[in-house]
């Protein structure tokens, strides 16, 4: 009895610290929050920071030799395995708002603590790749102007997000994003129509690699709102690099898209669902002439917290230069993590997958889990699965955590390859 009555005062005590930890915590997260935004008639601008610390791990198994039909290269030309402890920090000013004009200026800078990984930029080809170089630069530089109605225009070197990437995206899961010096259009008019219109013009890509490319890229992007079950989707994406070893990536690109969601039924459940289809051919400095199809499908259940879905891509593939290609997409996003399949293989790629995950704890932690299976377009070539993991917890506004797993499992296809991530993230 004795030892109840003292771990009664212990616990109410650990209780109260915790308690008042928090509560000094959330102070001063509002404090940095007032100090970052500021008013000019009202009107906002604000201080951005993002502070990204990640520790990744990629590890290669029997690299093969193209040139010798698929044989391992020899044990002391085989990459050994990279760590890469890096820090990326973005700075950005957005200035208030000024008879409908606006402008926003940002500095992303990553420093390697450790460097012991292919960064393609550094020279350390001896070790497994690492797409994150040290550098330092301008990531966006733009002025937007918001006086006609519904309707935005913004020039500069921008980032710029269409649907779920795969065709134009930042690549965020680098740590030094993809922006594109541009101008884009977009018209919004929820209330009458429903309609999102985006209509652009792209000049310079800055890449994640903080290499840029020229190119002459119009694209057009309209998204209609179908009620409460989704959003119907066309575009046309016409992307013409100018400069010779860039030329195998010039495409243009013309596709329908239907995803959403069902209302929810018996309160806790609802369908989710995608159908897409894309039509690839060449452009201007192609060196192939080729016609190659998309597929894009997608089904699944949500029910109280927890989601699955199957699904199934397909970019098919005539050769080589004669393969859907999509060369501004997030594509770490689709067909695994491990990053096999960046660039579709010439016999095209089939990717039947599974998808898992739970929202707790307020749905600050998120559990989620992916199996693929990777054939060519055919199905009669088995290129390998992958197994990947993640999970991450958010801390109120501003802060997060994340941990992810991935491993390819080859067959006829690539080699064994197993990457680590652990990631904090401070942003505001």
């Amino acid at each position: 009895m004795p030892q109840q009555q003292r771990k009664i005062p212990l616990a109410a005590a650990l209780f109260s610290l915790s308690a008042a930890s928090q509560s000094a915590v959330a102070d001063i997260t509002k404090e940095v929050e007032d100090a970052l935004n500021f008013y000019h008639y009202g009107k906002n601008g604000a201080v951005k920071f993002d502070l990204n610390y990640r520790y990744e791990n990629a590890n290669q198994e029997e690299v093969t030799n193209p040139l010798l039909r698929g044989s391992p290269l020899p044990a002391a030309r085989q990459p050994r395995t990279a760590n890469a402890n890096t820090v990326r920090l973005r700075l950005g000013l957005l200035s208030p708002v000024f008879y409908g004009l606006q402008g926003y200026a940002e500095y992303q800078g990553l420093y390697a603590m450790q460097s012991d990984y292919n960064s393609t930029r550094n020279g350390k080809t001896g070790f497994s790749v690492i797409a994150d170089p040290y550098e330092n630069e301008v990531d966006q530089l733009w002025i937007s102007y918001a006086g006609i109605p519904d309707t935005l225009i913004k020039g500069g070197r921008q980032r710029i997000k269409l649907d779920d990437d795969r065709f134009i995206g930042n690549v965020g899961w680098r740590q030094l994003e993809q922006t594109y010096d541009s101008v884009l259009i977009t018209h919004n008019n929820q209330q009458l129509f429903g309609l999102t219109v985006n209509v652009g013009y792209i000049g310079n890509v800055k890449t994640f690699t903080a290499t840029t490319e020229n190119i002459n890229a119009p694209l057009l992007n309209v998204n209609y709102k179908v009620g409460d079950y989704g959003n119907l989707i066309g575009y046309g994406y016409w992307l013409g690099y100018t400069e010779q070893e860039n030329f195998a990536k010039s495409n243009q690109s013309y596709g329908l898209r239907f995803n959403g969601a069902t209302p929810k039924f018996y309160d806790h459940y609802n369908l989710v669902y995608t159908a897409e289809w894309s039509i690839q051919k060449d452009y201007i400095n192609s060196p192939q002439d080729y016609t190659v199809n998309r597929y894009n499908l997608m089904g699944g259940l949500s029910a109280y917290n927890f989601t699955v879905q199957g699904a199934m891509e397909q970019l098919d593939g005539l050769g080589q230069n004669q393969t859907f290609q999509t060369p501004l997409g997030t594509n770490h996003a689709f067909q695994g993590w491990a990053d096999l399949f960046l660039v579709t293989p010439k016999d095209g790629i089939r990717d039947v997958f599974g998808t898992a995950f739970v929202k707790l704890d307020n749905d600050s932690l998120v559990l989620s889990g992916v199996y693929h299976n990777f054939y060519d377009d055919t199905g009669n070539i088995h290129y390998g699965k992958e197994w990947d993991f993640m999970a991450t917890k958010k801390f109120g506004k501003h802060y997060s955590l994340l941990a992810k797993y991935a491993y390819y499992d080859a067959d006829q296809y690539g080699t064994n390859t197993q990457k680590i991530w652990v990631q904090g993230n401070i942003n505001f």
